[in-house]
């Protein structure tokens, strides 16, 4: 069982350091191949996986970052530094399908004959590649591991959006396709882009978690034996995934250590239940009054 934890613990950054090297690689074949087909467009491709490949080498190290035990710096370990990678590589998306619309509006007036053939060889030399990573970190459940794959679902967006528009002129003359294929998708990727950020800002401005119902947690706990009331309930995620809850539980009856510890276990269970990972329950009897600011 812990062996296939610990498996499953690092998966997620074997499945970004695979993409990063199908990327690395596929980036210098697309040089080659730009400046032997002598195509602008493959060659602007090019430049923007390198800024791919940079993307998934700084989510990579990252990954290995939010895998560290914690310490007395960092007492809830190092997991937001995949979130820090998350929130990077949506910044460089942004920048990215900005730069592909101020290249491709443009064209849409002054549309341009590429070199028809070398397009079509590369685009599905670049779906096969690109399709590969994507599938590969699609396995994944990291937020991290959820914007690298939607750098290279842009690629393959991207190539298949050549390839479709590659095959039309390759028997029509109608150079306007391309650039009206990739504005298509940079709108796609900012609309994807836009949700994966506001689920980062959610995490860094500690927002509830959008899979945990603080409504079905009260009442899962009010439910409870012994239980008067609850106040002073946090809930917040570290990384997307691992979830953490705080509380004060009013009790109806003063109860020996006991049955405080099965009680304490009981409500840990439901909160688990519930989709909270780390829970601190702090109770109060009859008759006790609250010194915190219980408004916080």
């Amino acid at each position: 069982m812990h062996n296939h934890n610990h498996s499953h613990h690092h998966e997620d950054v074997k499945n970004i350091k695979v993409a990063f090297f199908l990327n690395l690689l596929f980036t210098i074949i697309e040089f080659v191949g730009g400046f032997l087909t002598n195509s602008v467009a493959i060659l602007s491709d090019a430049v923007h996986d390198l800024g791919d490949s940079f993307s998934l080498g700084l989510s990579w190290y990252f990954q290995k970052v939010a895998k560290r035990p914690r310490t007395k710096s960092y007492t809830y370990g190092y997991k937001r530094f995949s979130l820090l990678g998350a929130i990077i590589n949506s910044v460089i998306l942004v920048v990215g399908s900005v730069l592909i619309l101020m290249n491709a509006i443009p064209r849409l007036f002054n549309p341009q004959q590429p070199d028809v053939k070398g397009m079509l060889l590369l685009a599905v030399l670049g779906v096969i590649v690109n399709g590969a990573a994507v599938l590969r970190l699609r396995k994944g459940h990291s937020l991290n591991e959820k914007v690298v794959s939607l750098h290279l679902l842009e690629d393959v967006l991207g190539w298949f959006a050549v390839l479709v528009g590659a095959g039309i002129m390759y028997f029509v003359d109608a150079p306007f396709i391309d650039p009206l294929l990739s504005i298509a998708i940079a709108a796609f990727i900012l609309f994807n882009v836009y949700r994966n950020i506001r689920q980062s800002m959610r995490i860094v401005l500690q927002g509830s978690p959008d899979l945990v119902d603080v409504d079905e947690i009260e009442k899962a706990i009010l439910k409870t034996d012994s239980v008067e009331g609850i106040h002073d309930l946090h809930v917040w995620s570290v990384d997307g995934e691992f979830n953490v809850l705080t509380l004060h539980v009013m009790l109806s009856e003063f109860l020996p250590a006991e049955k405080l510890h099965g009680l304490k276990t009981d409500i840990r269970r439901k909160l688990l239940s519930l989709g909270v990972q780390h829970s601190t329950i702090e109770f109060e009897f009859p008759g006790e009054v609250c010194e915190i600011d219980c408004d916080v």
